[in-house]
């Protein structure tokens, strides 16, 4: 009883196609390729150094300690 078989998932298919329609499903479709395609790509820039930013240089530092009084206004 705890697990569902084949003819309960066609059943939950068909009543899914009825309430939604098969365009809706393909449009839902499309947008989430297209969500994980552009998430597949902002991953590949983000490992890749940028051409245009200079490699971060660290320098002996200096560690200022301090308490911000005043939230500047921008």
């Amino acid at each position: 009883m705890g697990t569902f078989s084949i003819w309960h998932w066609l059943i939950v298919l068909v009543i899914i196609l009825l309430v939604f329609g098969t365009k809706k499903l393909r449009n839902i479709g499309g947008d989430l390729g297209g969500a994980v395609k552009g998430f597949k790509e902002g991953m590949k820039e983000e490992s890749k150094p940028s051409a245009d930013a200079p490699p971060a240089q660290v320098s002996g530092g200096q560690t200022i300690e301090g308490e911000v009084k005043e939230k500047a206004k921008s």
